[in-house]
């Protein structure tokens, strides 16, 4: 190989620009660029088992980290294997560079084997997607891919023959890139304007997105003045539900509290960096006014119908107004959406605890709220899609050093394994937690032969229900028999042992605590396999299909209401400590 390739390029660059390490499948195609990583100091290779695991593990690392994560996958089956990973970081705003091999530039258009169009496959899930015609023309794509990657939190895909990346070049184009980006400053107009509502609404209540990271101490500062409900999405629980004492609840599916009757009781809404995508259960109409603050101008109204859209950061746009609003004195309902956040967690919290150290097979609630109690205060939690979703929704409880994350946004399963692969490859100091299901697990198992390929102190708990229990909700909810959603046992810690990964298998209630404090406390790879109970969800009597299929009402979120942990707790607090 050319000691001046494109292939050296590109590795030497991305490891100067402070990429440590490519996740993928090696493989033809690929092959100078793996072999530029074997010679280069200072970046490695990660070998997954599937280049669908690559794309989650450098989508898990950005989100970590905020820089740039990179993932590569060989021509044809290689690349088109990294898409739901792809889709996955891309919705969900991590800066992932995709390295897509493809087979040699002369046989393009030619139906030649393996071909495909992957400049054309990852339009949909990338902000850059191109193919390389050159060397020098790679020299130029690379930071153009790498810069809009970072600038707009997002995928960039570089489709790159084989006989491009052998190819000689002169020298690097890039020497510097905008790493470190700018807030958007709100205009002063709508800041005014909003201002205006404010003082005008009797009640007003906010509702927290993902975009509150880095605004926590403006938000609840508005809170406070205005004696306003705090609300939130899933996006944004991690950032703004710990020690608030303003908090209601989550809204959506999964939601609890008294979140969506704060919501359609007040006069104002106010949405804070969040694209909620269940419009069902934001207000929309005449009775209640809708503001929302967003820093990307293309998601403002793209759910409900707006009063006001304010484009700006979240907490230069809350900087701006607070000194404009007045103070309001009533804290009447405030007072009452925090009793009736009380009231709903309280309502569901025996149903589900009660001589729960005793059942058989394990209640899931049980498990998330022993795993809450023991696991390191800045653990990362990566969550399956499905009844796991539920389970971290519930109990595991921020505190402004953990993160929680799965697929928010894409909703695919088998997410939470790779993701932790990249969480583990790039904090190896830090306690991963896999909260797996057995679908998702079952789905992308080889992965478990990367974590010990690694040997990542990854602790992978699964809930071993034997069951899709979300689907089987869904279909059981709708009047339709649950068909195929039940499945033969399956003891994955046998499987894991297997593959030489150390395990545990869990069956008793009250050896569970033990157990999982030995496996959490254990150095390397663990496999926790939990046997769960598959009909622990307890079905209220005002269920309707409409309400799960629209996510239409408050009462829905009573169906997944399956405790609620410490929130209890905080939410008597609250109410011991009403703002005054």
């Amino acid at each position: 190989m050319a000691q001046n390739t494109f292939a050296r390029l590109l590795v030497t660059q991305l490891r100067d620009m402070g990429v440590e390490r490519i996740y993928g499948l090696v493989g033809d195609s690929l092959n100078p660029v793996v072999d530029a990583v074997r010679t280069t100091e200072g970046i490695e290779w990660v070998h997954v088992r599937n280049e669908e695991a690559a794309a989650f593990a450098a989508g898990a690392e950005a989100r970590l980290t905020g820089k740039l994560a990179v993932c590569a996958g060989s021509c044809g089956p290689g690349n088109t294997h990294l898409i739901q990973g792809l889709y996955d970081a891309h919705r969900d705003g991590a800066p992932v560079l995709a390295i897509a091999s493809h087979i040699p530039s002369g046989k393009i258009g030619t139906g030649f084997f393996q071909e495909t169009h992957p400049e054309a496959l990852f339009q949909e899930c990338s902000h850059f997607c191109e193919l390389v015609t050159s060397g020098e023309h790679g020299a130029t794509l690379l930071h153009i891919a790498i810069q809009t990657a970072i600038a707009k939190r997002g995928v960039s895909v570089m489709v790159l023959p084989g006989d491009i990346a052998d190819e000689e070049v002169d020298g690097p184009l890039t020497k510097a890139l905008a790493t470190e980006l700018g807030a958007v400053q709100p205009a002063d107009g709508p800041v005014r304007e909003l201002a205006g509502l404010i003082d005008a609404a009797r009640t007003v209540t906010l509702f927290a997105g993902a975009g509150v990271a880095g605004a926590r101490e403006e938000t609840l500062a508005l809170a406070e003045k205005i004696k306003a409900p705090i609300g939130h999405a899933f996006g944004g629980k991690e950032w703004i539900q710990y020690d608030n004492p303003f908090d209601v609840g989550m809204s959506g599916l999964l939601g609890y509290g008294a979140c969506y009757e704060a919501m359609h009781e007040a006069d104002l809404v106010i949405l804070l960096g969040t694209d909620f995508p269940y419009s069902e259960f934001l207000p929309s109409g005449r009775d209640v006014k809708v503001v929302q603050i967003d820093a990307d101008a293309s998601r403002l109204g793209r759910r409900v119908p707006l009063d006001l859209a304010v484009h700006g950061d979240t907490a230069l746009t809350l900087r701006a107004l607070l000194p404009q609003i007045s103070a309001k004195k009533d804290n009447r309902f405030l007072t009452r959406m925090l009793k009736a956040h009380h009231k709903a967690l309280s309502g569901v919290v025996s149903a589900y605890t009660k001589k729960v150290e005793r059942m058989k097979p394990i209640h899931p609630e049980f498990v998330a709220a022993t795993l809450d109690d023991l696991a390191a205060e800045d653990a990362v939690f990566t969550v399956d899609t499905g009844m796991c979703n539920v389970w971290a929704a519930r109990y595991i409880t921020p505190n402004g050093k953990r993160r929680v994350f799965g697929s928010w946004h894409h909703g695919t399963m088998a997410n939470a394994l790779p993701q932790a692969i990249g969480a583990s490859a790039s904090h190896p100091g830090r306690q991963v937690i896999s909260l797996s299901g057995d679908g998702g697990l079952g789905m992308l198992m080889g992965e478990l032969l990367t974590v010990r390929l690694h040997d990542l102190n990854t602790k992978i708990v699964v809930f071993n229900n034997s069951s899709l229990g979300m689907v089987k909700l869904e279909m059981l909810v709708e009047g339709i028999p649950d068909h195929e959603t039940d499945h033969a046992p399956v003891d994955y810690a046998a499987i894991a042992q297997g593959a030489g990964i150390p395990s545990v298998r869990i069956t008793d209630p009250k050896r569970l605590r033990a157990q999982l404090q030995a496996a959490l406390e254990s150095s390397g790879p663990m496999l926790i396999d939990v046997v769960t109970d598959p009909d622990a969800l307890s079905m209220p009597p005002k269920i309707t299909a409409q309400q799960i299929r629209g996510f239409a009402t408050a009462s829905t979120k009573v169906v997944l209401a399956g405790g609620v942990g410490r929130m209890l707790d905080m939410a008597a607090s609250n109410l011991r400590n009403i703002p005054r």
